[in-house]
């Protein structure tokens, strides 16, 4: 039983009472029998575009899909997508079929839909038109192609980034057959823009099975981002790691906050280490500076992918900062929370948790309590409003004109200050501070912290 929406109920109604079937469709039967909230209802029908319109004259109407036999009806501020059974032409790019044909048999509209479980329909929530068992896959955790797998694919090879996504969101099992054609037409994503791309791995990277499927399909990954390829399988002879790079790199993923930022920055935290590779003369592996490239490698697939600036910036952060290694002590955490600032420093603490999680078991719990410890004193020192920022100190840039300090001088002077205030105990207070800024000025300061 699914309990459609009252605006859901009236588009049906009114297709009905105008002689239409009218149906809910695809993602949000397969949420709803999952109990979860819907994102959009689609509705599918056999009225043709023309007919939908006079079922919905006096209704605002936006007709933008219209030649594809979609119209979206507005019912308040909420729009609705009603679409006419079709079946699709030829796909001769892998992504969108030549031409579409309008038909008004619902079966072969739900035909030519991707998988089982998004293929299926209810008109009044109660009765379920299931024709191609998707109900039972979904009881069952399995993602299955309608019908032939290979042609599935083939016709549009976003599909095999979906099927990876759902199996992932759902944590879903691909049965043999799907995921043996998505495997062997990988080389057709080229065909599909990086913007969708990017927005099928993000979904993907935050799905509770998206260790299992980075695991399970390392190939269609790197069909994607051929960067993280030299990972598979690259060993890490090392007394703090258990797994070799890729297994250590799915399970940081799982392990991080469900955010794509931070997935991201677990997919690409460790891909610099096959090229930083080093072994010392006892045949330990190191991996010396591999942050830094693992950030030029993330930077340089996040901008193929177009991805937005904010997140570029905030992976590239989380990836080149992931192996700081910082004692336990204030003033170590202090001088970490200045130069990152306390939003950057608190950021990186999940990012720090997910990598340990991944490493050697035996030395989970004596870094996992470093870890606390850190966040301990940053939160204490927060509480506290200790001076960490140069708008907290008691003088600013006008203040040190009066002790003749200008132009490009005034920023260092001011980063000097904050570091004797904060490191040194300097009392952050207006005299003190032009007093030993004046000082400095003069070559008889104190040794810079």
């Amino acid at each position: 039983m699914i309990d459609l929406p009252e605006n859901v109920k009236t588009i049906i109604a009114r297709l009905h009472e105008k002689g239409f079937e009218g149906y809910a469709v695809g993602g949000c039967v397969r949420d709803a029998l999952l109990g979860k909230q819907p994102n959009d209802w689609d509705i599918t029908t056999n009225a043709s575009p023309e007919e939908m319109k006079r079922c919905f004259e006096g209704c605002r109407l936006i007709e933008t899909g219209l030649k594809h036999g979609t119209l979206t009806v507005m019912l308040g501020k909420e729009g609705y997508e009603i679409t006419t059974y079709r079946v699709d032409g030829t796909y001769t790019d892998h992504r969108r079929p030549d031409s579409v044909r309008f038909v008004d048999d619902l079966r072969e509209d739900l035909s030519r839909r991707d998988f089982t479980v998004n293929a299926m329909a209810t008109a009044d929530g109660r009765e379920i038109v299931d024709l191609f068992g998707g109900r039972e896959d979904l009881k069952n955790g399995i993602l299955r192609c309608v019908g032939e797998a290979q042609k599935r694919f083939d016709e549009d090879a976003l599909r095999i980034l979906r099927a990876l996504r759902f199996a992932s969101t759902y944590d879903l099992e691909i049965e043999p057959e799907t995921a043996k054609a998505a495997l062997s037409l990988r080389a057709t994503l080229k065909n599909v823009s990086e913007e969708r791309i990017f927005s099928e791995l993000k979904k993907l990277l935050c799905g509770k099975g998206c260790e299992r499927i980075l695991l399970r399909f390392p190939e269609i990954v790197f069909t994607i981002l051929p960067e993280l390829a030299p990972m598979l399988g690259f060993a890490q002879n090392n007394p703090h790691h258990a797994y070799d790079v890729w297994t250590h790199t799915a399970k940081t993923v799982a392990f991080a906050p469900a955010e794509p930022a931070y997935r991201l920055a677990m997919l690409f935290h460790d891909s610099g280490k096959p090229a930083a590779h080093t072994v010392d003369e006892d045949g330990v592996d190191h991996f010396k500076l591999h942050q830094l490239i693992s950030a030029q490698i993330a930077e340089t697939c996040l901008l193929r992918l177009k991805s937005d600036t904010a997140t570029l910036r905030q992976v590239c952060f989380l990836v080149r900062e992931h192996d700081l290694r910082i004692p336990n002590t204030e003033k170590a955490v202090k001088k970490q929370m200045i130069r990152l600032g306390s939003e950057g420093f608190l950021s990186l603490l999940p990012v720090f948790r997910a990598d340990l999680m991944a490493q050697n078991p035996a030395m989970i719990p004596e870094k996992a309590a470093h870890i606390d410890e850190l966040e301990k004193i940053a939160r204490r020192l927060l509480s506290e409003n200790a001076c960490l920022k140069i708008s907290q100190l008691a003088v600013n840039g006008n203040d040190l004109k009066s002790v003749g300090i200008s132009g490009k001088d005034t920023g260092e002077m001011l980063k000097r200050l904050l570091n004797e205030v904060a490191l040194s105990g300097v009392k952050n207070d207006r005299e003190t501070l032009l007093s030993l800024a004046q000082s400095i000025k003069n070559g008889d300061g104190r040794e810079e912290t």
